[in-house]
């Protein structure tokens, strides 16, 4: 069984609810009929599946779905429709300082992630040197938070992230903080973590970091999965399409007559592609 699956999931907003607008003027539109209630699909029927040690690099225009996408994954939201099966722990890392208290200080905000990801403080107190040390915080572990730089917080929420040996670990466009020896530095620890057996999802805008690090890829445009599986391929279409020089359409076509799936699950091969999947 797939460490990870997603199976026809779609993702819905609703915009225009008494949420956006308060009670009292909820309640005066409702009087007046002139209440409306719009329906935003952030993401449909996504599919796809990963196995141990895969890492698989989602790409796509702003807005195409990506991030939403992430959050269902990671179990932060849950899908519309559809399923998310997962196996083992996960580490997700979707917003710069997301999860940390800026009056605490970094150690106390470092034990504070471990916990959320269920680490005992056993675990933590033998990882914690090891997690300071690659942010390169070590001159910084009684400051506040908040007194961090946005750079310094992402390095230490990747550090942690990546050095409590999640079983599944999503990353948001968050490789490319810091400095050219930082990056080098994370991307060097990526090829560990997947060599260690780890899953991983990496939303990048950098072509060149996909093709190197992932082993598959998902490309999403307006919430839509134009194709997943081959990357070579599916990274060439891409950045053709990113350039101009093929249609939205015509880069379908080529994926359909070079077999990439773009829908549903990937192609599976022997009793694979007899089972049946049911909603949990």
């Amino acid at each position: 069984m797939s460490i990870l699956e997603v199976n026809n999931v779609s993702i819905r907003y609703i915009t225009g609810d008494f949420r956006d607008i308060g009670f009292k003027e909820y309640i005066l539109r409702r009087i007046t009929r002139n209440y409306h209630v719009q329906e935003f699909w952030a993401d449909r029927h996504i599919s796809f599946s990963l196995e141990e040690g895969e890492m698989l690099g989602i790409i796509g225009s702003n807005g195409a779905g990506k991030s939403t996408l992430l959050k269902v994954v990671s179990g932060i939201m849950e899908p519309t429709e559809g399923y998310v099966r997962r196996k083992g722990n996960i580490a997700a890392l979707l917003e710069l300082g997301s999860g940390f208290d800026g009056d605490l200080t970094v150690k106390e905000n470092t034990y504070l992630r471990g916990a959320m990801l269920g680490y005992t403080r056993k675990f933590m107190d033998e990882t914690y040197e090891k997690i300071i040390e690659f942010a390169e915080l070590e001159e910084f572990q009684d400051r506040p938070f908040k007194q961090l730089s946005s750079g310094m917080k992402s390095r230490l929420a990747f550090s942690i992230a990546s050095l409590v040996q999640p079983d599944i670990l999503i990353l948001d466009e968050v490789l490319s903080v810091g400095d050219g020896a930082f990056c080098k530095k994370s991307e060097a620890k990526m090829l560990e973590i997947i060599n260690g057996g780890a899953t991983t999802i990496l939303v990048s805008h950098s072509l060149g970091q996909v093709r190197e690090l992932c082993t598959k890829v998902l490309w999403l445009e307006r919430g839509e999965q134009i194709a997943v599986g081959d990357k070579e391929m599916i990274c060439d279409l891409y950045q053709q399409y990113l350039d101009k020089t093929i249609t939205l359409e015509e880069a379908r076509e080529k994926l359909n007559s070079r077999s990439v799936g773009t829908t549903g699950l990937e192609e599976r091969t022997g009793n694979d592609k007899q089972e049946d999947r049911h909603t949990s």
